[in-house]
């Protein structure tokens, strides 16, 4: 059985430097995004769509009267319950067999249902074909024992890859590390199975809370209550087929 591959970025020794923009973009041939800065610091992306597959945020902070930079490469969060993957109607979207989830789009239709299924705000369609979008985690590499284009390119190792097991016992070696140097605000996002996604296999270090990084504080997957609300429509239609058979007994 092959085992579950993940990412685990380590935020407190991201340089804001964009090897992973600029890695991700080149080998899966993304559209470049332009140099439109957006008045947000050096970020000139803005966020994750189908055009940016890894995003760094630069985020500036006063901290008693001193400034310090928070900087941090998002990407897909490949959710164990993933609401992208339960909506979509044509199979574009699927689990690979190491558990990540990956938009085939040639035979995506366009129809969108997953933009707004990504409890995140991942995935996007692209304007000029309507197709969604989102990353891969390098599906094509790690198929061959590579890693994926923005691991490899990331300078400072703040983007790691591998065994999603392995990654999160280095994950709590690390928060332990920074908790003992006093950097008591450092903790794990999208780390525990137990989260309102069933865990994230794309999750994070951070040094903040989650919203200073534009991350939901408690995501849940948009798509845990359609069994019930299935349930409650299938009981309502037998309802008033009941109600309907009543009325036309009635009459004879």
């Amino acid at each position: 059985m092959t085992e579950r591959m993940g990412f685990f970025t380590d935020t407190s020794v991201c340089i804001g430097c964009k090897a992973c923009e600029v890695a991700c973009k080149t080998w899966n041939d993304v559209p470049a995004d332009g140099l439109d800065l957006l008045g947000m610091s050096y970020d000139n992306t803005g966020s994750l769509n189908a055009n940016t597959w890894r995003h760094v945020a630069f985020i500036e902070q006063t901290v008693e009267d001193n400034t310090r930079w928070l900087m941090s490469s998002d990407v897909c969060k490949h959710c164990t319950e993933a609401g992208c993957l339960d909506v979509c109607p044509t199979g574009s979207l699927f689990r690979t067999e190491f558990d990540t989830v990956v938009v085939q789009a040639d035979i995506c239709n366009g129809c969108g249902y997953c933009v707004p299924a990504c409890p995140f705000g991942v995935i996007d369609r692209r304007e000029d074909d309507g197709r969604a979008w989102k990353c891969t985690m390098c599906y094509d590499r790690i198929g061959d024992g590579l890693m994926p284009a923005c691991a490899t390119a990331c300078p400072t190792e703040s983007i790691h890859y591998g065994p999603l097991d392995e990654l999160r016992e280095r994950a709590d070696k690390r928060l332990d590390e920074l908790h003992a140097r006093g950097q008591t605000d450092a903790r794990l996002y999208g780390h525990s199975p137990d989260d309102g996604v069933g865990g994230a296999g794309a999750f994070f270090l951070l040094l903040d809370e989650p919203e200073v990084y534009g991350l939901p504080e408690n995501p849940v997957v948009t798509t845990r209550d359609l069994p019930d609300m299935w349930k409650r429509a299938g009981f309502a239609a037998l309802a008033v087929v009941a109600g309907v058979a009543a009325s036309f007994l009635g009459r004879r």
